[in-house]
């Protein structure tokens, strides 16, 4: 097993979880840089490419970011979340976020044992679910997987069917949910395709549907009669179907 003890970071914060089944749940954020995808409507553009400093929020919400050299040790990590993580019983768990996280699986399996054996929270990973082979390498140390399922029209790639199925299948070793963006454009059959690959895996795995966060427009924001065909069409199959917007982004948070 190869080891790897640094990793190219974005970002740090203290937050809400503003996306999913566990929004508004207090977590640390520990941004990975470097991206495998380039979907239409990211919302953290700026997280896809490496760079040369990572910044991290010294009081949470205020925005007071401080940079930090690339790459970041295990020892930082264990340091800056220390800091986040004083007061026992506030934090929810560690999102590990992007970006891509499991392009760094071999950091990941470096430093995910310390940080639980050191810091005692959940590891929540957000991963875009076409890296399964990766996942696998991790999964024995991660609590909660939010999988995002990547239409082809957000992509504007070809679908990504086989690499989302094998991901979930690992994930469902954990607890998962899985989450798919869309917009006033997304074919009704993508959202259909989507959903019957979930319940292949298990009709049991919730759906978030998550209508598009405009970017200084609202063109491509799903009307809300879309909202509730695509909620119709997923419940078809899955027990568990929840639209739920960005709520960070209400609220103004990082």
């Amino acid at each position: 097993m190869s080891s790897q003890t640094t990793a190219q970071l974005y970002e740090i914060f203290n937050s809400i979880q503003g996306e999913g089944l566990y929004v508004g749940e207090r977590q640390i954020f520990i941004r990975f840089a470097g991206c495998n995808l380039s979907c239409q409507y990211c919302d953290t553009p700026q997280s896809q490419n490496l760079t040369p400093e990572f910044k991290v929020e010294q009081t949470p919400g205020k925005r007071d970011f401080k940079n930090y050299p690339n790459p970041a040790t295990v020892t930082q990590l264990l340091e800056i979340v220390g800091n986040f993580n004083k007061h026992k019983g506030l934090n929810h768990a560690i999102s590990l976020t992007g970006g891509e996280p499991l392009l760094q699986v071999d950091f990941l399996k470096t430093s995910l044992p310390i940080l639980k054996k050191e810091i005692g929270l959940f590891f929540y990973l957000e991963t875009n679910g076409v890296l399964p082979d990766h996942l696998a390498e991790i999964i024995e140390w991660v609590d909660i997987i939010a999988l995002d399922i990547k239409l082809p029209s957000a992509t504007g790639l070809s679908p990504y069917w086989k690499e989302h199925r094998k991901t979930l299948e690992t994930a469902a070793l954990q607890n998962v949910f899985v989450k798919i963006i869309f917009t006033r454009e997304t074919p009704p059959k993508e959202i259909d395709d989507a959903t019957s690959l979930i319940a292949e895996v298990s009709v049991d795995i919730p759906l978030i549907l998550q209508p598009v966060t405009p970017h200084g427009s609202i063109k491509h924001r799903p009307q809300p009669e879309q909202i509730l065909a695509a909620q119709a069409i997923a419940k078809r199959k899955l027990q568990t179907v929840r639209v739920i917007p960005q709520a960070h982004k209400i609220f103004g948070m990082v």
